[in-house]
């Protein structure tokens, strides 16, 4: 079994002497340089750079400048993506956002873990487990969300959370650890007033 398949069954595999996943990642990071040199307005560009970097995405998406990926070909985004600046998707295993998914700046999405054993960690050991976002989830500044976390349709997780583990849907969660605050209601709606 190679070190690749490793990680995608959620094996402890070697990330950084395995030649294969080394050279996936600098073929990875070389694309984000590129994208994130591109002018603002080449949102054409920008887009085709993504579709060659992802696994899969929707038609219409926008991801702000800069942001960063270790494979790139481990992330499917949906309809409507939006993440703002300064995103950074450790995508060992696979990550994937459904429709509508909003995230605010400065947000992490990790999927990799190293060994818990330190001889095993200083042989540069580490795990991978998948992560997903559903539909309609916006997500606030500074989030991180740690490895094999799941994040259900209709929710929110609140600015500066570190999601350790699984959220359900129609919730706004936070805190760190991330938990359910409340579920939204239909109440939500007049929340702000309408012009």
């Amino acid at each position: 079994m190679t070190e690749k398949e490793k990680a995608q069954k959620g094996l402890l595999y070697d990330n950084n002497n395995d030649k294969q996943l080394v050279e996936e990642r600098l073929q990875a990071k070389e694309r984000c340089y590129d994208y994130n040199r591109l002018r603002p307005r080449q949102l054409e560009e920008r887009k085709e750079l993504i579709r060659k970097l992802f696994a899969k995405t929707g038609e219409e998406f926008l991801i702000e400048q800069p942001f960063y990926c270790d494979q790139g070909y481990n992330i499917e985004i949906g309809e409507h993506f939006y993440v703002n600046h300064n995103c950074v998707m450790l995508d060992a295993a696979k990550i994937s956002f459904g429709d509508y998914v909003f995230i605010a700046p400065n947000c992490g999405f990790y999927t990799a873990g190293h060994a818990i054993d330190v001889e095993q960690r200083n042989m540069g050991l580490e795990v991978a487990l998948p992560i997903t976002v559903g539909d309609n989830v916006w997500i606030g500044g500074g989030v991180s969300v740690l490895p094999g976390v799941s994040i259900g349709n209709d929710t929110i997780i609140g600015a500066g959370s570190v999601v350790t583990k699984d959220i359900p849907s129609g919730v706004i969660a936070a805190g760190n650890p991330c938990r359910v605050i409340r579920e939204i209601t239909e109440a939500d709606k007049d929340k702000y007033p309408r012009g």
